[in-house]
């Protein structure tokens, strides 16, 4: 209590009275602190430190995922130009459904701005198979299917459903 007395009044007398500048003041300031108070004022400035540079990584990977999904809804809606094209002009080939697989579950998975380390996470399944199955070069089985549509938050019919309307309308 004592100390903290005896410190109040050293910061009012230098308020009232310092015509140094801001830095030489805090300077003044810190040489009158006991080694303990010196000790939890750097603390808590070290604190301070650390919490602005981790909003400051969080803000830049923020606005990398950003970058990122715009990259991916741009990319996303110039396949769905090409695949017009292709229908308009009669040139589309077969899809196999093991590529229809793939279509469906990239597209679910770019649009809930989900990353294929996310998707293969939560669904147990190496990041490189889960990528070889989204570009239709992998058969699934039918459990890694499941477990892969269960991480996108979809039960496996509702995915076969989805298979199943985009094998109509390439078709139609």
């Amino acid at each position: 209590m004592e100390t903290m007395t005896r410190t109040n009044e050293m910061m009012e007398t230098k308020t009232e009275g310092d015509t140094r500048s801001p830095r030489a003041a805090q300077s003044a300031r810190m040489r009158d602190l006991t080694p303990a108070q010196r000790r939890a004022v750097m603390f808590a400035q070290q604190q301070v430190l650390r919490a602005r540079a981790a909003r400051k990584a969080k803000d830049e990977r923020q606005s990398a995922l950003n970058r990122m999904w715009q990259e991916e809804d741009a990319e996303h809606a110039r396949t769905r130009v090409t695949v017009r094209k292709h229908e308009e002009s009669g040139q589309f080939k077969d899809v196999s459904l093991r590529e229809a697989i793939g279509h469906v579950l990239r597209d679910l998975r770019t649009r809930d701005h989900k990353t294929l380390r996310e998707v293969s996470e939560k669904a147990g399944v190496s990041l490189g198979y889960l990528s070889e199955v989204e570009r239709g070069q992998k058969e699934a089985s039918s459990e890694l299917l499941s477990s892969i549509a269960a991480s996108l938050g979809l039960s496996t019919a509702q995915m076969l459903r989805m298979v199943a309307d985009y094998l109509d309308s390439v078709h139609a």
